[in-house]
């Protein structure tokens, strides 16, 4: 593994910062505050190619590896977590998926318009009681012939309301249990989707969570990516590719919450010297800069263990299982850093704070990883995986 950026890889670790500290935090307290979409940062995250960056150019993407996309993901969600998490559902879930499982039909209707931002994809799988257990679906998606007749409810949807088409996850057939669930294309112009109030969030509070209802919708056979019973699978495939994109969400929130602290600690001044120059701040820095190193190298690993077409289930797990931990450990210490300040919009490290505790939540639970991570060891597989399928190819 080289640990060496590439060129075009800084360049776009450097325009994604540039983006971030010059358009998005701006407007980002007043953004959280009142709960307001970020409709023009989003517009201009489309025209930068940050919504679709995985993608083949051919359908609109800008064809670049998953490590592009992590450091991008990083560099914005140390700014904006509600813009990060925006394009970590549209190119993780939405648009990698598509790319990945659908047909040459779907791409030309859907992807090139998903890759360039020009529409926002939505990823529905949870339900009142289908979050952590995926496969107890009550959304129904019944064959009538030539066309689906869906019906049910999900909850939690981020992009809720600001998206074209939503990638809805249904029971076909309840009694092969997970083997007849099915992943239906959804275009939310269409007549039964019905879109709830957004929700009233700790954090992420611009970016717009929903539930969303699904009243006898018609959904045309050719919405259905794969094959008949494949949702399950679908689902599973996309969740462990989007952890590689929250992990890098909390990396981000992580080393934002230090590069706020460490800026603060040569500012602030207490018995006549800086406040990091008292052993108690020092070190507090010290476990920052320690865990997020240790977290950029299993963020990283897993991103290039899935552009190198490796197993990377277990390697996403981990990496969103530790950095999710320390997003929230460590801008828990950058508001203590802050003392007073820290408990203020002003000054950032609150919001981030807020914003850290879903990483241990959405697109898997900590607990969750836990299992998908202990099956590994159990199975005495977690290793093998670390090993190419070709050793040329490293």
């Amino acid at each position: 593994m080289n640990f060496e950026l590439t060129e075009e890889q800084i360049a776009v670790r450097d325009a994604a910062r540039d983006f971030a500290q010059r358009e998005l935090k701006p407007g980002v307290i007043e953004r959280d505050k009142n709960m307001t979409y970020p409709t023009e940062q989003i517009r201009q995250m489309g025209e930068l190619g940050f919504l679709g960056m995985m993608v083949d150019p051919k359908y609109g993407g800008g064809g670049m590896d998953t490590m592009s996309y992590v450091l991008a993901m990083e560099e914005i969600s140390k700014v904006d977590n509600s813009c990060s998490v925006i394009m970590s559902v549209n190119n993780s879930l939405v648009c990698w998926g598509l790319e990945k499982f659908g047909n040459e039909d779907q791409k030309q209707k859907y992807l090139t318009k998903l890759a360039t931002g020009e529409w926002i994809g939505a990823f529905c799988l949870s339900e009142p009681e289908a979050g952590s257990d995926a496969t107890s679906q009550r959304t129904t998606a019944v064959d009538m012939g030539d066309h689906y007749l869906l019906n049910g409810t999900k909850n939690w949807i981020t992009n809720g309301s600001s998206s074209s088409v939503h990638f809805v996850v249904a029971q076909s057939d309840p009694e092969l249990k997970h083997k007849g669930i099915n992943v239906l294309i959804v275009e939310t112009s269409w007549e039964g989707v019905d879109i709830g109030a957004k929700e009233d969030k700790l954090g992420i509070r611009s970016s717009d969570t929903h539930t969303i209802m699904y009243n006898n919708v018609k959904v045309p056979k050719e919405n259905r990516i794969g094959e008949n019973g494949f949702g399950f699978k679908f689902a599973m495939k996309v969740l462990s590719g989007g952890r590689i994109g929250i992990a890098a969400q909390a990396l981000g929130i992580a080393g934002g919450s230090y590069e706020l602290a460490l800026a603060y600690s040569h500012e602030r001044e207490t018995f006549g010297k800086p406040i990091n120059k008292h052993q108690a701040i020092a070190f507090k820095l010290a476990d920052m800069a320690t865990d997020i190193e240790a977290a950029k190298l299993l963020v990283y690993r897993s991103a290039w263990m899935k552009d190198m077409g490796m197993n990377f289930d277990s390697a996403s797990s981990m990496a969103k299982l530790f950095a999710s931990d320390i997003a929230m450990k460590h801008s828990v210490e950058a508001v203590q850093i802050h003392g007073g300040y820290g408990f203020v919009k002003e000054y950032h490290v609150e919001r981030l704070m807020r914003d850290a505790k879903i990483t241990q939540i959405y697109e898997g639970t900590s607990e969750i990883q836990k299992i998908v991570i202990s099956r590994n060891v159990v199975k005495g597989n977690l290793y093998v995986e670390t090993q190419p399928k070709n050793l040329q190819e490293a």
